[in-house]
């Protein structure tokens, strides 16, 4: 499959090198392809630049967020929650109409530091204004409640015996993306609802930021037992 994943960062190097390791076409797409490769320093958390990066996964290709997601079948929002909407107006609304997008993206607000607060909740989620943003575009919530180690290679904790959950409006768009997350190792994926159940999902994050800092480790993940 043709997949374009939006944002060059931890996240999105992550899905990147494990979808392209499962054989899948991928390119990443990013604002400014220039400037992305000239970037030297490591992001804020340490990890190497796009380009060391890049450098090790040549198979994985580079291109305009436009680009990326004209010749895709399937797209990933791996971008920062507070310029995802951007970043999908940026890959144009036409590009994006009738595809499937899983949003990964998280709505938080660190202008008041660390932990962040969310700067959507209760009422409204990221992945609804997304789905209102481009109303043709199938949006699947899905990965954003774990690290991105665990997304991608969910038996590095407790032999995979943990819980993602679903949310979107288009069955078979869920049905597609459950797909991808068992071809990742996933075995317990939990599809919530429509879209509207992604407010659940997103409000999860204070807990879990709370939990990475008792843990003093991001390796870990919730189990729905029942």
């Amino acid at each position: 499959m043709k997949i374009a994943v939006l944002g060059t960062g931890m996240v999105g190097q992550a899905l990147a090198a494990r979808l392209a390791e499962l054989g899948h076409d991928v390119t990443v797409g990013t604002r400014d392809v220039e400037v992305t490769l000239a970037k030297k320093d490591p992001d804020t958390m340490g990890n190497p630049p796009y380009a060391t990066w890049a450098h090790a996964h040549p198979q994985v290709h580079l291109a305009t967020y436009a680009e990326a997601a004209a010749d895709a079948q399937l797209l990933v929002n791996a971008t920062s929650g507070n310029v995802s909407l951007a970043a999908l107006q940026a890959a144009g609304t036409e590009n994006l109409a009738g595809k499937i997008l899983i949003d990964i993206a998280n709505p938080l607000d660190f202008s008041a530091g660390f932990p962040p607060s969310l700067f959507v909740k209760d009422t409204d989620s990221l992945g609804e204004q997304i789905q209102a943003a481009f109303p043709r575009l199938k949006v699947v919530k899905a990965l954003n409640t774990l690290t991105a180690a665990l997304m991608v290679n969910p038996r590095n904790l407790a032999d995979g015996d943990h819980t993602v959950f679903v949310s979107g409006n288009d069955a078979d768009a869920k049905k597609t993306v459950i797909g991808l997350l068992e071809s990742f190792g996933h075995t317990d994926v939990i599809d919530l609802g429509d879209i509207t159940t992604a407010r659940g999902s997103e409000m999860l994050l204070p807990i879990w930021l709370r939990l990475m800092g008792v843990l003093n480790t991001p390796t870990f993940n919730i189990k729905v037992v029942r």
